[in-house]
């Protein structure tokens, strides 16, 4: 039996680090494994807990074939461990906070992912972005218009493997819907 890969994507803002920390026990106990990204920036960055890298050691990585799935996004390189491939092969579901941009590549390698987006008001996302003070108002401008396209395209495909999570609102209720989510998919698998 193998297990299912549950990808994540959302816009930055959106809650997705916070999303996976409060639902960690929780899909534990269902036994699907959270992924620990590998990332090129500081490991003092403020943000998920990924392992940091400098872009010489992401490179050298990638070239080595340590990555089931790796992207280039916000002048960051991103990469998804491949021991998640034996974690699948041995039945555990594996989700990971992936790329938007890179959701067509996931698909191609995982046909049978769980695709999982995580949307938020673009108000709320607006406010959250600021309130973090990494970009300008213009990046920000720039991001929740891109985020908008995304949205609309990826919503206009009717795909049955996508997912929509709200988390305009309390965490333990998107949390809440992510687990219900993910138990009827399992029971549909």
């Amino acid at each position: 039996m193998s297990g299912r890969l549950i990808y994540l994507i959302g816009p930055s803002g959106s809650g997705k680090d916070s999303l996976l920390d409060a639902a960690r026990t929780r899909l534990a106990e269902r036994g699907c494994r959270i992924v620990r990204r590998v990332i090129t920036r500081s490991a003092e960055a403020v943000g998920e807990a990924a392992l940091g890298v400098s872009t010489q050691q992401f490179a050298e990585m990638e070239a080595q074939g340590a990555f089931a799935l790796s992207w280039h996004a916000n002048g960051l390189s991103y990469g998804i461990p491949r021991e998640i491939d034996d974690w699948l092969a041995a039945g555990d579901d594996v989700l990971v906070n992936g790329s938007r941009g890179h959701l067509q590549n996931a698909r191609a390698r995982y046909p049978q992912m769980l695709v999982v987006l995580l949307t938020v008001d673009q108000a709320v996302l607006c406010e959250r972005l600021l309130a973090r003070g990494r970009e300008s108002v213009a990046e920000i401008d720039a991001r929740l218009a891109r985020n908008a396209r995304f949205n609309k395209r990826v919503l206009a495909d009717n795909d049955p493997a996508l997912h929509v999570l709200d988390n305009s609102g309390a965490l333990e209720n998107t949390v809440e819907r992510l687990l219900a989510c993910i138990d009827e998919q399992s029971a549909c698998a």
